[in-house]
């Protein structure tokens, strides 16, 4: 039998979200001890509870509850008797059971084109959260394992992607919502990324860094081909207005993490997740 971190590993890698069902308490006689758990998604589950009527239960409530898109855990006892049939069946233990549902929703996903001084500030602070963070460059130094020691022990799921030629073609392979924010080291790759991201439409949120001359440019050329309100999707500069006018690299990575993590709470409560 698959464990149930098992099946939490396997969500995560597919991005699909999932329910976490575990037995809390137990009162009496029980198939499963408290702190039993399984993980269900829309089409399979991992792990067991005790079978049964309690299982099933659960399951088909699990499966409610993603189908709605549930944010909230929810709780609820089962008895364990013959006096208390359930949908699925009599289970007689004699005990009783509650059952906490926990939703395990899909994490966001965060994709910084250009690794260098802001990128790395910006990863390190990124990959402090719960996300899925996506790492582009063209040059090999930057992806080194030298350079990204400092995400050894990141919270975040880190996906590396060196791209020697064409880096915008990464941007097909993005995660549906992925935030995209172009920073590299070159304003022609620059000006490739946006054009491209601005042509897929499976992509969230688009952040360039740099001056409102570089902006000005690149709009106007942008908008020969697409347009204006697609091209004013495009956020810039980063980062949350007014917190700090330094052009140091980490404080210009603080200004951009706090505005793209603000926006993923907004998103979030709104969702109401």
């Amino acid at each position: 039998m698959t464990t149930w971190f098992a099946g939490v590993a396997a969500l995560r890698a597919a991005r699909e979200p999932g329910v976490l069902v575990t037995i809390t308490d137990v009162r009496g006689h029980a198939p499963r001890e408290a702190g039993a758990k399984m993980v269900v998604s829309a089409a399979t589950t991992w792990a067991s509870i005790g079978g049964g009527n309690l299982e099933a239960d659960a399951v088909t409530r699990a499966r409610a509850l993603l189908s709605a898109g549930g944010a909230r855990p929810e709780s609820y006892p089962v008895r364990l008797s013959d006096k208390a049939p359930g949908p699925h069946g009599v289970q007689c233990c004699g005990g009783e059971v509650t059952v906490l549902l926990e939703p395990l929703p899909v994490v966001p996903a965060v994709a910084i084109f250009g690794v260098g001084h802001v990128g790395l500030e910006l990863a390190r602070i990124l990959a402090r959260h719960d996300l899925d963070l996506h790492l582009v460059d063209s040059r090999e130094e930057s992806l080194s394992d030298a350079a990204l020691a400092p995400l050894a022990d990141a919270v975040a799921g880190v996906h590396v992607h060196h791209i020697p030629v064409i880096p915008e073609l990464v941007l097909a392979e993005l995660p549906p919502g992925t935030r995209v924010l172009v920073l590299t080291h070159d304003h022609a790759e620059d000006f490739a990324i946006v054009d491209a991201a601005l042509r897929c439409d499976h992509l969230g949120a688009i952040g360039l860094i740099g001056s409102s001359a570089k902006w000005a440019r690149f709009r106007s050329r942008l908008v020969e081909s697409l347009p204006a309100e697609v091209v004013d999707r495009v956020e810039t500069p980063i980062g949350l207005a007014g917190l700090s006018t330094s052009k140091d690299p980490a404080a210009i990575a603080v200004s951009a993490a706090a505005a793209l993590l603000a926006a993923i709470e907004r998103e979030e409560t709104h969702a109401g997740r």
